[in-house]
């Protein structure tokens, strides 16, 4: 009975006492405390107080067992002087303040430790150099799948202990095991596992009301639910179909008694192997419902001499290969449940073999028999050759079909039921670390007094040390030269430490902890944040972060292997030199400064990647611009022309506010942003903004999607990209990157700068005033008066010197000064009664920390709203045939209005957290401070955010199939006109045949045009390059452009014309066409600008239209005005058949 073995003496529950002699040189005290007589470090001698070291078990998430109690703990403390450090815990049972109670230090790191106590084995990782183990390793046996960490442990002359090897010496018994509870959860489990086969096969059982050994907090609890069911058994029976219900057991150890323990508090009888055929012509017997037959069998019930002859255990020890099993034949036939206990090696004959089992599944009548193994002993390949592997808690049970070969989980489907859990005692972890710890104690004691040389118990359990294998191990020399055949597989879970726990931390730890192989540290000054964004995730957990204490900060980044740092980007040089102290890798959103980039040369030293910009912008757009930019350059193209537009918006349905924006995180960097100067180049034209004249050089309408009327700012420097993108600035006509707002935006936050509520000067630092107080200073209004609109634009009109004219930016400014608070109203008072905080007082360091503070409040996202962002790149490219294309990409993310997540805080976080993962997979081989311009990180990276939603919208490479026309051949352009299909893009002739003639009558067209205009006679040897483009493969003809070459004013109209009617009938890119047209405009020396008159004269269209060079707006206009004429040209041209039959049909 359960309850009997429970009120057992501690020595007696893994079977006899350990002898006489055992007991006594376990009791004898040395008068040194030397651990050995051995001088390498592993057995050097000890001081007087060794530190013992206690290590957290991290094999999965249910092994919560300890080798030694905080009681022990505290007994070991008191009789020995040690020390003892312990490696904190959340799972395991004893919890870390029990441990400190009972004297231990919690402390991470254990290699102050001489001695390290642990459970199962260690992640080679993780093994710490000339240090003394004592675990479960699972390799004296020889054990292939672990012995890539037995070569470890020799390689860092580490002393191996093992607790197998751990016996006394006069009889052999294992002194400190768990065996006995790994047949109490084994048993449990397996009766469990029975009842749910039995339900699948469709028979309801006793056994169903069993549940895994882990749900019952005791043993106590067990017993409770076997009386349960052994009453059922009894009063209700058990299935007839599979009586009678055997249970055979091998071995006769600690393992199988632990199961026999559980088994008979279950009504049984008691069995021989010679009764089995009797059984089995009597099965239809009443008394088999009502009880269990158990069947205890040892090596002579089912071993057979091969030669003939009784079974003798000395020579089978001897000479086991004169042995076969006959177990398949005499008992497998009849067993319902096999429960598994005995030792096995492979110099022994297998219990059961493949075949055996696939043998009985092809009979018939064994259909009801082997239904289940409950292999505790977990051999993989051993006794029974075809338990492959391993089954965990959380999945403990799979199925063997070895008539067809397959192994699976389906409960349903045919094989047999295997349950092979390597840590069943960890579901009983409360008694079964006690237990074993009682058993321990005496020899870790003993250990720590410095008898492992001469105490023959603790001696014995030397595997290896000081890089050799101890003498009785010698021949696994042989196992491990065959290692190179084993697959090493890294077990333990990746670590990481997050520093920061702002907004954009959840996506990021949520992409993190969705695979169960990464542990979470999010450090945060705010411990109380950090610990309620933990709780939300698994394998994660919060610490308090302190950047300004660096002894602190060295011991959070030494316990990780990747720091990901989301603190104040001045913060990061800090963040990054601890990285490079403790050989870590770094990931953050953040640009590089001159303080990160100077780390550079120490982060190569130190093997270590420190990796930035890796967010939106920065980062996905990085990611973005060099997909494209090294595409190009591989076939042999140049980059001409790059602009970069990204944004981060309030969705459009909700940009109710004159600003048309909200914040999901502090305004202060947004306004500070608008005070940066910005230097870039347009159209071969070097262009700057001085500090603080961003706003009033906005760019009022960056036409990219027709649904979004968004206007531009440009963002910093954007000739510093050329070199980080590696272009040649000197050969670009246009190199551009630039903000995103919706219009409107930069005139109001124009008129807020001008009146002084962007300084930054500390004198005009803010102490506690309301925002009414704050304008009423910067306008020196009485504190009294209220202020009519009327007079508030005279106010501000004075104030800013804005022209006649400008009434209505002055109205938008006073709607946001009602939205702030700064001029209340009644009606306006009321509707801000949302923002109930609107009118506390304000203290800040200066004015713009003040306005900072206001926005926040006024404009943050309410509930059921969202955000957005905005990113769009556009590439010139020349090829090497002088031809050009022009690639995009773009990306458009909404906020999920349900979660609340923003659209910000998932392209930030997410990019950085797949950085992350890149690096804890060994796939960033790169050292130093770098961006995500590289090949190994960027395509990824791109294709892992397309898994996760976020897609870059990519337009395809264009072709070009050139055409060269001279005016010889437009003179006489049905005779000479050629389609020269070096790309091979259209292979049909009927097509190619379309299309000539589609050529042929546009230059018809333009031929008319030029009699017309009086220039048919002008420069009839001057060369013009017609490229027609087509995508590929097998999509619409899509683009026209014009080389770029310096011709006379006319060539301009012409190529206009062309250019335009193309774009019109084959429904062109009209950004595409833009770039070659303003680009062929340019190159002309502002040959648009110094005719556009006559220009305009010669298209009927507003001079306006084509008034300027500012990117964008510039090739719109051009396109827009040279199209007017030709609409109704075109509109006929597109009703042809010809034309209609290219614009819309496909090719090949």
């Amino acid at each position: 009975m359960i309850s009997a073995a429970l009120r057992a003496k501690p020595a007696m529950m893994f079977g006899r006492p350990p002898s006489a002699g055992v007991v006594q040189s376990l009791r004898q005290r040395p008068t040194s405390s030397v651990l050995c007589s051995k001088a390498p470090l592993a057995t050097q001698a000890m001081p007087t107080s060794p530190v013992i070291g206690i290590r957290r078990e991290d094999k999965n998430r249910w092994e919560r067992r300890v080798a030694l109690t905080p009681s022990h703990v505290r007994k070991l403390i008191k009789e020995t002087g040690a020390r003892v450090l312990v490696q904190p815990s959340n799972t395991r049972i004893f919890n870390n303040a029990s441990f400190e109670k009972a004297g231990a230090i919690i402390e991470e790191d254990l290699a102050k430790a001489d001695i390290i106590l642990g459970i199962k084995e260690v992640p080679i990782d993780k093994l710490i150099p000339n240090k003394t183990y004592l675990v479960f390793s699972h390799t004296h046996k020889g054990q292939s799948y672990n012995m890539p960490g037995l070569q470890a442990y020799l390689d860092k002359k580490i002393r191996l202990m093992d607790y197998e090897l751990m016996v006394d010496p006069a009889t052999k018994k294992r002194l400190v095991l768990f065996g006995k509870h790994a047949g109490y959860a084994g048993m449990i489990d397996g009766l469990h596992g029975l009842g749910q086969r039995l339900l699948a096969l469709g028979y309801n059982s006793p056994f169903i009301h069993m549940g895994q050994a882990y749900v019952y907090p005791n043993l106590e609890c067990v017993s409770t639910k076997l009386s349960h069911v052994a009453s059922i058994i009894s009063d209700q029976g058990l299935p007839e179909a599979f009586a009678p219900m055997v249970f055979t057991f091998t071995g006769a150890g600690n393992v199988t008694q632990g199961a026999r323990t559980i088994f008979n508090d279950l009504p049984h009888q008691d069995i021989t192997v010679d009764e089995l055929p009797l059984l089995a012509r009597d099965r239809y017997n009443e008394r088999y419902r009502t009880r269990l037959l158990a069947l205890q069998v040892g090596a002579q019930d089912y071993l057979e001499r091969i030669g003939g002859g009784k079974y003798d255990r000395a020579e089978y020890r001897e000479h086991p290969d004169r042995y076969r099993s006959a177990f398949a034949q005499k008992i497998a036939p009849y067993t319902t449940m096999l429960v598994n206990g005995i030792y096995w090696e492979s110099k022994y004959p297998r219990l059961m073999t493949t075949k055996d089992l696939a043998d009985i599944q092809r009979q018939r009548e064994m259909k009801n028999r082997m239904l289940a193994i409950a292999d505790i002993s977990c051999d993989i390949g051993g006794s029974l050759e075809f338990m492959s592997h391993a089954s965990t808690i959380d999945s403990p049970f799979f199925y063997v079909d070895a008539i067809n070969g397959v192994e699976h989980k389906d409960i349903e489907k045919p094989g047999v039921q295997i349950n092979s859990i390597d840590n069943l005692p960890t579901e009983l972890p409360f008694e079964a670390s006690k237990h074993f710890g009682n058993s321990l104690f005496p020899l870790a004691k003993a250990m720590v007094m410095g008898k492992i040389v001469t105490d023959p118990v603790l001696s014995n359990a030397v595997i290896c040390e000081n890089g050799k294998l101890a003498k009785p191990h010698r021949h696994l020399k042989k196992n491990l030269a065959e290692m190179g055949s084993v697959k090493v597989t890294d077990t333990r879970k990746k670590r990481v430490l997050l520093a920061g726990s702002g907004m954009v931390s959840q996506p990021l730890v949520d992409y993190l902890s969705s695979t169960k192989d990464t542990e979470i540290k999010i450090a945060s000054n705010d411990l109380n944040e950090a610990r309620k964004l933990a709780h939300q995730f698994p394998n994660t957990n919060a610490a308090l972060l302190d950047i300004a204490n660096e002894t602190e900060l060295n011991k959070l980044v030494k316990d990780c292997d990747v720091v990901v740092s989301l603190v104040p980007a001045h913060l990061h040089p800090r963040m990054a030199r601890a990285a490079i102290r403790n050989g870590k890798h770094m990931v953050t959103a953040s640009y590089i400064s001159e303080e990160m980039q100077n780390l550079d040369d120490q982060a190569r030293a130190a093997s270590v990647t420190i990796l930035n910009e890796i967010g939106l912008d920065p980062g996905i757009d990085h990611c973005s611009a060099m997909k494209i930019i090294d595409s190009a350059k591989n076939r042999g193209g140049k980059v001409k022309s790059f602009i970069s537009w990204c944004g981060g918006l309030t969705a459009p349905e909700n940009s109710n506010n004159p600003l048309g924006y909200k914040f999901s995180w502090s305004p202060r960097g947004v306004m500070t942003a608008g005070l940066n100067p910005a230097q870039f180049k347009i159209n071969g034209q070097l262009r700057n903004i001085a500090k603080g004249k961003l706003f009033e050089s906005k760019f009022a309408q960056v036409p990219l999607f027709k649904g979004f009327a968004f206007e531009g700012l440009a963002n910093r420097d954007s000739l510093q990209y050329a070199d980080i993108y590696g272009l040649q600035l000197n050969e670009m006509d246009t190199m551009f990157r630039g903000t995103l707002r919706y219009q409107g935006y930069s005139e109001i936050l124009d008129c807020f700068l001008k009146l002084g509520f962007l300084n930054l000067d500390p004198a005009s630092a803010v102490d506690a005033k309301t925002p009414k107080e704050i304008w009423n200073h910067i306008f020196g209004v009485s504190k009294d008066e209220s202020l009519l609109p009327k007079d508030f634009m005279e106010l501000v009109k004075r104030k800013i010197g804005l022209p006649n004219g400008s009434d209505a930016i002055i109205e938008r400014v006073f709607k946001e000064c009602e939205e702030l608070g700064i001029i209340g109203t009644a009606t306006k008072e009321s509707i801000n009664r949302k923002h109930s905080n609107i009118q506390q007082p304000l203290v800040a360091p200066t004015t713009l920390d003040a306005f900072s503070q206001l926005l926040q409040r006024a404009h943050k996202f309410e509930k059921g709203e969202r955000d957005m962002v905005c990113l769009f790149h556009e590439f010139g490219i020349e090829n090497p045939d002088r031809t050009y294309d022009v690639e995009c990409s773009s990306l458009v993310v909404y906020g999920d209005s349900e979660t609340g997540e923003t659209a910000m805080a998932r392209t930030v976080g997410i990019p950085a957290a797949i950085a992350t993962r890149l690096l804890l997979e060994g796939k960033v081989r790169t050292t130093g401070v770098i961006r995500p311009t590289i090949p190994e990180i960027y395509h990824p990276l791109i294709e892992r955010l397309e898994q996760k939603g976020i897609r870059l919208l990519l337009d395809e490479q264009i072709l070009i199939v050139g055409a060269t026309l001279n005016d010889a051949a437009v003179l006489e352009h049905n005779n000479h006109v050629a389609i020269l299909d070096g790309a091979q893009a259209m292979r049909n002739r009927k097509r190619r045949a379309l299309l000539g003639c589609l050529v042929e009558d546009l230059l018809h067209d333009l031929f008319a045009a030029r009699q017309k205009l009086g220039l048919a006679d002008q420069r009839t040897r001057n060369g013009n390059t017609l490229l027609l483009a087509t995508r590929k493969p097998a999509s619409l003809l899509t683009n026209v452009g014009v080389e770029a070459v310096r011709q006379v004013s006319h060539k301009v109209v012409d190529v206009g014309f062309l250019g335009c009617l193309f774009d019109f009938l084959l429904r062109g890119s009209r950004f595409a066409i833009g770039n070659v047209l303003t680009n062929c405009v340019v190159e002309q020396d502002g040959l648009l600008a110094d005719n556009r008159h006559v220009l305009a004269q010669r298209h009927n269209v507003p001079v306006t239209n084509i008034n300027t060079l500012d990117v964008n707006r510039s090739r719109m206009n051009v396109i827009e005005a040279l199209g007017q004429k030709n609409r109704r040209r075109l509109s006929r041209a597109r009703g042809t058949n010809k034309s209609n039959a290219l614009a819309f049909d496909r090719l090949e």
